[in-house]
């Protein structure tokens, strides 16, 4: 987006509803899991604690949020918003299957695979924004560095 453009405000209520919403979903399977003995049991020694983790990902969902919002405004066309659609849906999707496997179905080593897909579909997120509008793509970094964070936590529980 361009300085002394407007604020698309529908647009941008529309990014952080859709966010948002994969958050919320994603939530489903976390939240009731991570007092439970399971986890308790399986994670390791550098994990953070719990309250960092909400923190973290609101964070993380907020500039996703903006990513999609400044990357959808500077599209230039039809079929390049389309593309971004489909990389962050398909990133979305990614991000709650990730929880559904960790703590739905209590399988670190699927969620592990999973998640190596799912850090792909992060720099696939970066590479395609980046040649429409960097500010957009630089949003992601920090959540392409929390995903890999959370990939070695996930490495140890599965195979440490």
């Amino acid at each position: 987006m361009k300085k002394g453009r407007k604020i698309n405000w529908k647009l941008l209520i529309f990014c952080f509803i859709i966010v948002y919403s994969v958050a919320f979903i994603g939530s489903i399977f976390t939240s009731r899991n991570l007092s439970d003995g399971w986890y308790q049991s399986v994670k390791p020694a550098i994990t953070p604690p719990n309250f960092v983790f909400p923190i973290v990902w609101n964070v993380l969902f907020f500039l996703i949020a903006l990513s999609l919002y400044f990357a959808l405004s500077s599209a230039k066309n039809k079929k390049l918003e389309l593309k971004l659609k489909l990389v962050f849906g398909i990133n979305f999707l990614l991000n709650v299957l990730w929880s559904v496997f960790f703590f739905g179905l209590k399988n670190p080593t699927l969620a592990f695979f999973e998640l190596i897909i799912f850090w792909i579909s992060i720099i696939l997120m970066i590479y395609t924004i980046w040649k429409i509008e960097k500010k957009s793509a630089l949003f992601l970094f920090p959540y392409l560095l929390w995903v890999s964070f959370a990939g070695i936590l996930n490495y140890l529980i599965a195979f440490g």
